[in-house]
């Protein structure tokens, strides 16, 4: 099959800024967005949440846009926008008719330069993040299941292990001159990456972007943050009491190789073997032919992102919601199981080929939409964001696909050897506690 071609162009502004442009005249639409290279694992300690209430922050008002005015251009524009926080990332985007490229522009610029941070803005956001907490996490069935719950039990190193939502007394702590140089070190142009797709001229974007972005000066090189983890040696186990759920649930989790390693490539064919929906092995073992669990799902770094956009330790994660007959234990080695079949006996070539085939298709699909479902061509824009930000070559999207077409069986076999064995795993149980929950 003949490869990608995409067409990316990109320069680099003279603050640093990357900008990278990807012009497909389809359709009359252009999607715009920007990346900052600040997410949960990158927050400074004692700062826990801050990664995530900026993201509340940026939409507050900047110099010359006042408070909501950001969304109503976009709105009234024919537009739509949104941002997330992630591991690494932090990203703001927006969809309009390609006619109105201009304008995001110039809104996306005046908050990188100039957003505003004062008292008001800082005790209303921080409010609504201590909110979204409680009604997304505290008071709902699983919340926060597996993404805030499995890492402390799996991790060892602060970034990786802490309260990703945010502590409430370090929320609570937090200052105007802690926000401003929060701002001032990580929303800076050279610790960015802009981008334009769509129905756009590559040098009439480059010339916008350095129209609007060139002037905002460069910020402090962001502190190095030590994601580094230990060896992990023996199974680690932890356990919350489920407060509204019914069913028992539990979340195992491997270690998965560093991105872009032979046994990275070999670990998400691998991935798509276990948890390739109704066909993966374990929902087809656990669900269909055995009859433990209800649900069954997974994959690498789940349910936080999918392959492409981590830079530093992950998991590979499996979620089972089990039958109450059932016990935590009996789950678990019905799990093995499964595991002990893949070391053992590995894949073979039809089957690695039906993976293979699936992998591009979802790929392909993924480029074009992604999890901004409604927003077009958010899976390209974000997988050249994560290329650019963590591996420094937004080409590789034409390329990258190929390494995981090429994986043989043994390749899989061998990376299951090395990933799926119960001194390298970490299991957390939800053990349901309310009323009408399995004890």
């Amino acid at each position: 099959m003949s490869p990608l071609r995409i067409p990316v162009e990109t320069t680099t502004l003279s603050n640093g800024l990357r900008v990278v442009v990807s012009p497909d005249h389809s359709a009359p639409v252009a999607t715009v967005g920007v990346y900052y290279q600040i997410g949960f694992r990158l927050e400074p300690r004692g700062r826990s949440g801050f990664a995530h209430l900026f993201e509340h922050m940026m939409f507050q008002g900047s110099e010359n846009a006042g408070k909501m005015e950001h969304i109503k251009l976009i709105n009234a524009s024919g537009g739509i926008l949104n941002g997330s926080t992630y591991h690494d990332i932090t990203n703001y985007y927006e969809a309009v008719p390609s006619n109105a490229l201009e304008r995001i522009l110039w809104l996306e610029a005046d908050r990188m330069r100039a957003l505003k941070v004062d008292d008001e803005n800082l005790k209303n956001q921080r409010d609504v993040v201590k909110e979204e907490v409680r009604v997304n996490v505290l008071n709902q069935p699983y919340g926060g299941f597996p993404w805030l719950d499995l890492p402390p039990v799996a991790f060892r190193n602060w970034p990786n292990a802490h309260n990703f939502y945010g502590d409430f007394n370090d929320l609570d702590a937090a200052n105007l001159g802690d926000v401003k140089s929060f701002f001032h070190t990580y929303y800076a142009p050279n610790n960015a990456v802009l981008l334009v797709l769509g129905d756009v001229d590559p040098a009439e974007s480059f010339a916008l972007a350095k129209r609007y972005f060139e002037s905002i000066p460069a910020g402090p090189v962001p502190p190095r943050v030590d994601a580094t983890e230990p060896a992990q040696t023996e199974e680690r186990r932890g356990e919350v009491a489920e407060k509204f759920g019914p069913l028992p649930a539990m979340a195992i989790g491997y270690r998965a190789p560093a991105r872009g390693t032979p046994d990275w490539y070999a670990a998400g064919i691998l991935d798509r073997l276990l948890h390739g929906g109704r066909a993966g092995r374990i929902y087809r073992r656990l669900i269909l032919e055995r009859q433990i669990a209800i649900e069954a799902s997974g994959g690498i770094n789940y349910s936080s992102g999918d392959l492409f956009d981590y830079n530093g330790p992950t998991l590979m994660i499996t979620t089972i919601y089990h039958k109450p007959e059932y016990s935590s234990d009996q789950t678990i080695t019905a799990f093995e199981e499964i595991m002990t079949e893949i070391r053992d006996k590995g894949i073979d070539e039809d089957e690695l080929r039906q993976i293979q085939v699936k992998f591009r298709s979802d790929f392909y699909s993924h480029l074009e939409s992604g999890m901004g479902a409604h927003m077009p061509r958010f899976g390209l824009m974000h997988y050249l964001a994560c290329f650019t930000l963590f591996d420094n070559d937004p080409q590789l999207i034409n390329s990258v696909l190929d390494k995981f077409l090429a994986v043989t069986p043994d390749q899989v076999r061998e990376v299951a050897r090395k990933m799926l064995v119960p001194q390298q795993r970490s299991i957390l149980i939800r053990r349901p506690v309310g009323k009408g929950g399995a004890q």
